[in-house]
């Protein structure tokens, strides 16, 4: 008997035998649905003799027989209604499980969100893809789909989705091209260290979208429900239907603030804040500013995470403040980190070690936060060293800054387009989906073994929109991405130690050492980071113009 957990209400299973009834009633079922019609199958018992071995073993039966393929809007109607009547948990099957996994999620439509129905099934080895309209739809069947179709669809209107978008343009105008984004408001998310460190103010790393989105490209104002790859078409909100030529997937990931217990509750308060969210950055100037002595805690989850070197960055802007107020030793700065090392490119760790020395801090390597109480201030994390055992530890705090573990969408995680791990599934040199080859992904999202930064997606728009247009001339990919990425490491106010690497940590410097030795604190790079990202980004990147990002071609050897 194989049994699949969906819920803590529901498990569904291929077909089962009336000898199976009393090892179910054992698992704790109280309840059997049979959606199996009768006669399907040479070897398949009926359900009087499955039912009277439920009466025997103390379950209720019902049967509702559908025919495959056929499960119709009153049949998941009544499955929903049999659900809520049932004594729970509902032990339910057929001759595979699936028709049981679908009723499930058509009859749970409006109750549940597209992902958590989609993540429910997939889990227990069910692909709902083909009613996901239907879930959508909140579990009908819709009537009018009202199709539109763009030669390129980019979903996401970030960084990485803007920049395509106009490189796209740039190399192929006439093309129809939409962007689906749902937000209002577009953010220049490597501005907000500096914010949260007193050097930018919020409001300059904010613009509207609609100001953003390049002339003569479709922003559609809406949220993606579910991909339908295998009919080029991608199902939203309200399950109006998107169809496409070519998809590019660049939604950026998500922040899981809620996977530590009780950070919700408490963050922009009791000392608790983040630079990773725009609204909480100006609360960590104004904590580090205000605090003359105390515990200061800044934490860096498992990775991925964007910008893996941000949360450092929080601790050498607030211990620059404190060194130079004069407050530095009557501060405790502790690091952690569940990482195992400072920094994942080791040419720059030695730099950096010069600066945690410089601000007292300490480090605390395989250091995972895990709960947080605000109120009484104070942290708890799980010490997972190599070869031990588990240890909880808890750590007092005045002030704590937060990276949160960071994941892909849920409306990502749960496609056809995900790896095992929930990430855009690509080949890391083309940045081409590995199954379905008119979809490619960049930026955040995807699983390319590279530093999850703005300056990587710059490096990948160009490449992507070379690969696209050869496509749709019916070529093969011209252009490669070596894995670059950048992280300007803000050691101190004035003085950043530029990291520049690719793939397997290779360094990839933009100038000549004599102009800036990335390995050493330096004023030059400070200057770009304060005074010339930021235009470059509003005005070159997101406009299609690729200075210093010009795609690598493919070697024809």
């Amino acid at each position: 008997m194989d049994t699949r957990k969906i819920s803590d209400g529901i498990s569904v299973s291929p077909q089962i035998t009336p000898d199976d009834v009393s090892e179910i009633a054992k698992l704790g079922f109280r309840s059997i649905i049979c959606n199996r019609p009768d006669g399907e199958g040479a070897d398949q018992p009926t359900f009087d003799e499955v039912a009277r071995a439920a009466v025997k073993a103390g379950l209720e039966a019902r049967y509702l027989p559908i025919v495959s393929g056929k499960v119709s809007d009153r049949d998941a109607d009544d499955f929903g209604q049999a659900l809520d009547a049932l004594p729970k948990p509902v032990f339910a099957y057929c001759r595979t499980g699936t028709r049981s996994a679908t009723l499930w999620s058509l009859s749970q439509a409006t109750r549940l969100g597209a992902s958590e129905i989609l993540r429910a099934t997939k889990a227990a080895g069910y692909d709902m893809g083909g009613v996901v309209r239907r879930i959508v739809n909140g579990g009908k069947t819709p009537t009018d789909n009202g199709d539109a179709r763009y030669d390129v669809v980019i979903v996401g209107g970030g960084a990485a989705g803007i920049s395509v978008a106009s490189s796209l343009q740039a190399r192929r105008s006439g093309l129809e091209i939409a962007i689906i984004d749902p937000a209002d408001i577009h953010y220049y998310q490597p501005g907000w260290t500096m914010v949260g460190g007193g050097v930018f103010d919020a409001s300059t790393t904010a613009q509207t979208m609609g100001s953003l989105i390049p002339k003569g490209v479709h922003w559609i104002k809406a949220a993606v429900a579910a991909f339908e790859p295998k009919d080029d078409a991608i199902v939203l909100d309200g399950c109006r239907v998107v169809k496409y030529g070519r998809l590019i997937v660049c939604p950026g990931l998500k922040l899981d603030w809620h996977r530590i217990e009780g950070l919700v509750e408490t963050l922009g308060r009791n000392g608790v804040t983040s630079n990773y969210r725009y609204d909480l950055a100006p609360y960590t100037w104004e904590l580090v500013s205000s605090m003359h002595e105390g515990e200061a805690v800044f934490t860096q989850p498992p990775m991925p995470i964007k910008c893996a070197g941000a949360p450092q960055k929080a601790l050498y802007l607030s211990g620059d403040h404190w060194y130079r107020n004069g407050a530095i030793n009557n501060i405790n700065i502790g690091f952690y980190n569940a990482g195992g090392v400072l920094f994942g490119v080791k040419d720059y760790v030695p730099a950096l070690e010069k600066y945690i020395d410089r601000y007292g801090a300490e480090l605390n390597f395989f250091h995972n936060l895990v709960a947080i109480d605000g109120v009484a201030k104070k942290a708890w994390f799980d010490v997972v060293k190599p070869d031990s055992a588990v240890q909880r530890v808890e750590k007092s705090f005045d002030m704590i800054h937060v990276c949160p573990p960071q994941v892909a969408p849920d409306f990502i995680r749960v496609s056809p387009l995900a790896d095992a791990a929930g990430w855009v599934d690509v080949d890391q040199s083309t940045l081409r989906h590995k199954t379905f080859a008119n979809i490619w992904s960049l930026g955040d999202v995807m699983n390319a073994p590279n530093a999850k930064t703005a300056a990587a997606a710059r490096k990948q728009a160009p490449v992507v929109a070379e690969n696209v247009v050869a496509d749709i001339d019916g070529k093969s990919p011209i252009a490669q991405y070596d894995g670059y990425g950048s992280c300007p490491l803000t050691v101190e106010r004035g003085r950043i130690v530029l990291a520049e690497f690719g793939y397997g940590g290779a360094l990839r410097p933009s100038f000549p050492k004599w102009l800036i030795d990335g390995t050493h604190p330096s004023r030059l790079a400070w200057l770009l980071k304060e005074k010339i990202l930021p235009p470059i980004y509003w005005k070159a990147m997101l406009r299609g113009k690729e200075w210093m990002a010009k795609p690598e071609k493919i070697s024809a050897n």
